[in-house]
């Protein structure tokens, strides 16, 4: 069972990215058993009607943060999974203030799965939500295997030059990193990335 941890700011675009990925992993590349992992801080994850509508399986963990409150029942839930539906992948999309490196080593830890992370980063937003956010958004970076600069369609070529430069410096050495616009779909070369496909 292989597992994609899907993290990034409110707004960043997760769901979008979601949504896209699981229907190229289900269309192109076959692969009928992925579930779907919520970890919304509501009470009511909104995002679970459309990807439940779509046709996936959806587990949703509310009223916490995997990565501090919910660590433990995340792995009970993971533990779960895996026995009731085998899947061939989970994919978790963590609420927009968890640090993924943390659920990552909770995951590692307990249940020896070493899932790929991937972090989305809201290139029109980024400038301004750094400096409040400084000691959440650099750390969301810190362990990604890949960093989606999204929304670039919104930010002049100057703008997005400075935001991947920060976003470079908070980012490690083999951390691939690409800019994008998911309101305009993003090409199979990418998302196989995400998943590590040919790694």
């Amino acid at each position: 069972m292989k597992f994609l941890i899907i993290g990034g700011f409110l707004g960043s675009g997760k769901t979008s990215l979601l949504l896209q990925l699981a229907t190229y992993m289900r269309e192109t590349l076959g692969i009928e058993k992925t579930v779907i992992l919520e970890n919304e801080i509501g009470q009511v994850g909104i995002d679970d009607n459309v990807l439940s509508g779509a046709g996936y399986n959806v587990q949703g963990m509310f009223a916490g943060c995997v990565c501090c409150t919910l660590a433990g029942e995340l792995t009970l839930t993971v533990q779960a999974i895996e026995r009731d539906i085998a899947p061939e992948w989970i994919i978790m999309e963590a609420t927009g203030m968890a640090f993924p490196q943390n659920v990552k080593e909770n995951l590692s830890d307990v249940l020896g799965i070493d899932p790929r992370i991937c972090c989305l980063v809201d290139v029109k937003r980024w400038p301004r939500l750094l400096k409040p956010m400084e000691h959440l958004l650099p750390m969301q970076l810190t362990e990604a295997n890949v960093v989606l600069m999204n929304k670039t369609d919104l930010v002049s070529g100057e703008e997005l030059s400075s935001v991947r430069e920060s976003v470079e410096s908070f980012c490690g050495a083999d951390t691939r990193i690409y800019e994008v616009s998911l309101v305009s779909g993003i090409d199979a070369g990418i998302l196989g990335d995400i998943l590590g496909i040919g790694e």
